[in-house]
């Protein structure tokens, strides 16, 4: 037989939404447990506070991602020298000289990176002088930008439009035909195409 307080443990698991519990006893003599008034001889049970305690409040943030603090220093101008905004570059080999400047001068620490259409052609440096080769034809986009100790960006200048032409060795050579003492001095005019002197047909005198 089920004594009655295990009986009730297991009502009250059954009902765990209930507000109010009553007990009775049928006409088998067997106590019921029931969550709705009962006339006659049901009586209310005296429930004991609940043991549940309100969920804490999260204490885990979502991580975010680590952000850098923003130079302090930056400079009152940066800007292309050389070449000239939409200027027109002519060279066999696609060279090109880029010179950069800065007001005031490069702080010690930074360095200047130049970008060749949106991609630096070397690795950052003090210098402000860039030797750049092998250039396609076609129009290009310089920038340069200046990088302080933790390669963060201090200063940037706006995308400059160049033009490259790339002469071929037939056309240096309609423009400059090759004599014969250019060739082996001029890449347009190589040796092994030097042409053979003509051999005089007269016999000398002696």
């Amino acid at each position: 037989m089920i004594r009655w307080p295990l009986a009730l443990s297991l009502a009250l698991a059954a009902l765990p939404g209930v507000a109010q519990v009553y007990t009775y006893i049928d006409a088998q003599g067997n106590r019921v447990f029931t969550d709705q008034p009962r006339p006659g001889n049901a009586k209310k049970v005296q429930l004991p506070p609940g043991n549940r305690m309100p969920t804490p409040p999260g204490t885990t943030t979502a991580p975010t991602a680590e952000t850098r603090p923003e130079p302090l220093f930056h400079y009152e101008m940066l800007r292309l020298l050389i070449p000239e905004p939409d200027a027109t570059i002519r060279s066999t080999a696609g060279e090109l000289i880029v010179s950069v400047t800065s007001e005031p001068g490069l702080k010690k620490g930074h360095r200047y990176r130049l970008l060749l259409d949106g991609q630096p052609p070397g690795a950052p440096g003090p210098s402000p002088v860039f030797a750049l080769s092998n250039i396609d034809r076609g129009t290009h986009h310089l920038a340069v930008e200046i990088l302080d100790e933790q390669d963060r960006i201090v200063e940037r200048t706006a995308n400059q439009p160049f033009h490259m032409q790339r002469m071929s060795l037939a056309q240096k050579r309609r423009i400059k035909p090759c004599t014969t003492t250019d060739y082996g001095q001029r890449p347009e005019c190589p040796l092994a195409e030097k042409p053979e002197e003509e051999k005089s047909s007269i016999l000398p005198f002696f």
